[in-house]
């Protein structure tokens, strides 16, 4: 019973993960057309920018954000996204597990 908890929230949770990202990612500024004024994005690439003396370095965060707004996640991003969502919905999913084991009656 406890097994199926876990399986049940991994799988819910890497689902999740890969769905809400996207929506996550665009909520903050980072979208198709560009980084949106006055967005959280906004002041994460003033920030870096300043950081590196007027540019945005390749492979930063701000950069990957940016191309994960405007073409979507790469396969690696999808990976990582759903690999961190399976663990947060493994861990939820046991401890859901363990709460179930408590309510039984003897």
């Amino acid at each position: 019973m406890k097994k199926s908890f876990v399986i049940a929230g991994v799988a819910t949770g890497a689902v999740s993960a890969v769905i809400a990202a996207p929506l996550a990612i665009a909520a903050i500024g980072f979208t198709s057309a560009g980084i949106a004024a006055s967005s959280a994005a906004a002041g994460m690439m003033s920030s870096a920018a300043i950081a590196n003396g007027g540019g945005i370095a390749a492979g930063s965060l701000v950069a990957a954000l940016q191309s994960a707004g405007a073409a979507g996640l790469s396969t690696g991003m999808a990976t990582a996204v759903a690999s961190t969502g399976g663990v947060i919905g493994g861990v939820a999913g046991w401890l859901g597990g363990r709460l179930a084991g408590f309510r039984k009656k003897p």
